[in-house]
């Protein structure tokens, strides 16, 4: 994890590899941002004129390297665009920040010590650098290397940058203190996350996850509970072990529950856990596999919130149930028409073996809805049609409470996390019937990703609030990186996640 400290010195006096200053686009070419006054003088005050000749405009995310000139102890510049110019009076946006610190640090990987000169106006902005800095320094090469390492060579993949220092942020001031140390807990939860997402599913079955959240749980006080594929046959998990008994690697169900002496409310997350998914005998076709190691993405995200909520020792007591299995045709493999009985009671006829999800989710919704929480949301690598609808950046939430999911799209804009309100319709839920059991696992196709909301809400103990999260398109970024967010795993929804916690600590949640 790349080091974070705070420091008042100025941005002509510090040395480092690198010194990051903002620039914004304005309405004749490009504007240095506050922060860097002592840069701009070491330029002449020609800082402006020397990036728009480079062809820089202070576009969101755009990066320019320069040679330092006399008067900086660093052998580079790195100018970073913010955006537009704010209107007067206004600050920059967290979130441009966070981009703009993210595309910084991802532009400096293999750099030792980099200090950042961006605006910071407040705490709020304080938090928004460093966790776009540290979620941006983020690189996963576990991996990688082997040839060198065999041959007994010590260097390998060129490594994250390892140390920023923010300007401008007062070591001693609590507020900006508070707002870095936040800022560290959930960008490392996050970053925990995406190295789960990432990692081979041969590496990752379902018994290798709940090792690694009982082993971290622990660490933290978090207590855990492993239900094994025998626990989960005995208690009448079919739709967890339908899913999970056609591999080798038998399923899991993992309860970590975080308790605080003086929270009045309690949390429940539940996270979908497919390490791989296949399709099951309703095999995925020739191009739609390779990437199926994200499938656990949601029991990743449900994973680093609960950590990060621990480590931030919020006053609200949140339990976490991850939803492990792994999704293989085998000749033990539940087949498109079996019947699985939940562990709720509810008979479900399985249509597609690859609406696999929904149905361990099922489950852990049902045993999730037996503690009675103030609220439930699960999270979940869904459908591919909410990716239709709604892209590749942005989740769905759906809720059987209007408020709680107008509270959960105001908390994800808050923090960065593009989400969109979906609706739950309720003609959408008779394409669900079957005539042999009490409802199938399929539905209409069109609205496919509010008919998988539909079947998981019958699954929600009654009134119980309950909110759906579907990041079937953020959870893997298979393009380029941009602004914080890398290629492959992102941890999406773990920032959201540990801000409904805060609100619901402080009491706080509208």
């Amino acid at each position: 994890m790349t080091a974070l400290t705070l420091s008042t010195a100025g941005a002509a006096t510090l040395r480092a590899d690198a010194l990051v200053v903002g620039v914004a686009k304005g309405p004749k070419g490009p504007v240095v941002a506050a922060g860097a006054e002592a840069v701009d003088k070491a330029y002449e005050g020609k800082l402006a004129a020397v990036l728009d000749a480079l062809g820089a405009s202070g576009a969101e995310g755009e990066t320019t390297k320069l040679p330092a000139p006399d008067g900086l102890k660093v052998p580079v510049v790195l100018a970073v665009g913010l955006g537009p110019v704010p209107e007067k009076d206004e600050s920059y946006d967290e979130e441009a920040l966070r981009r703009a610190a993210g595309a910084a640090a991802r532009a400096l990987h293999g750099s030792k010590k980099a200090a950042f000169a961006l605006p910071l106006d407040d705490a709020s902005a304080v938090t928004a650098v460093a966790e776009g800095a540290l979620l941006g320094a983020y690189a996963f090469t576990a991996y990688q290397g082997g040839e060198k390492k065999a041959a007994g060579k010590k260097n390998g993949p060129k490594q994250p940058l390892a140390e920023v220092t923010l300007l401008g942020a007062k070591p001693r001031d609590k507020e900006h203190k508070a707002a870095v140390e936040r800022a560290t807990v959930v960008a490392t939860e996050v970053n925990v996350a995406r190295d789960l997402i990432n990692t081979p599913p041969n590496d990752l079955t379902p018994e290798a996850f709940a090792a690694v959240a009982s082993a971290t749980a622990k660490e933290h006080g978090i207590k855990v509970q492993i239900l094994d594929e025998k626990a989960l046959l005995k208690g009448g998990f079919g739709g967890i072990m339908g899913v999970g008994k056609g591999s080798e690697n038998p399923p899991r169900l993992v309860k970590i529950a975080y308790t605080h002496p003086k929270a009045e409310k309690h949390l429940a997350f539940v996270g979908k856990g497919i390490t791989y998914d296949s399709g099951g005998i309703s095999l995925k076709p020739a191009g739609h596999n390779e990437t199926m190691k994200c499938d656990m993405s949601g029991a990743a995200a449900v994973f680093a919130s609960v950590v990060a909520v621990a480590k931030l020792g919020l006053a609200v007591n949140v339990t976490g149930w991850l939803a492990l299995a792994e999704n293989m045709p085998s000749g033990s493999a539940t087949r498109p028409g079996d019947v699985l009985r939940m562990y709720s009671g509810k008979t479900v006829e399985v249509l597609n073996t690859d609406a696999e999800g929904r149905l361990v989710l099922g489950d852990a919704l049902t045993k999730a809805s037996e503690e009675n929480p103030d609220a439930i949301v699960d999270v979940a690598t869904l459908t591919g049609a909410m990716v239709l609808a709604l892209g590749n950046r942005t989740f769905g939430i759906m809720a059987n409470d209007d408020a709680f999911r107008t509270s959960i799209h105001e908390i994800a804009e808050e923090v960065g996390e593009a989400s969109w309100p979906m609706p739950l319709p309720a003609d959408l839920r008779k394409g669900m019937d079957s005539p042999t059991a009490d409802m199938a696992n399929m539905g209409e196709r069109m609205g496919g990703g509010l008919v998988a909301g539909l079947f998981l809400q019958e699954f929600v103990g009654e009134g119980i609030t309950w909110a759906h999260l579907d990041i079937a398109g953020p959870a893997f970024h298979e393009g380029a990186p941009y602004g914080y967010t890398p290629k492959g795993g992102t941890g999406s929804a773990v920032r959201t996640l540990v801000r409904l916690a805060e609100r619901t600590a402080t009491g706080d949640l509208g």
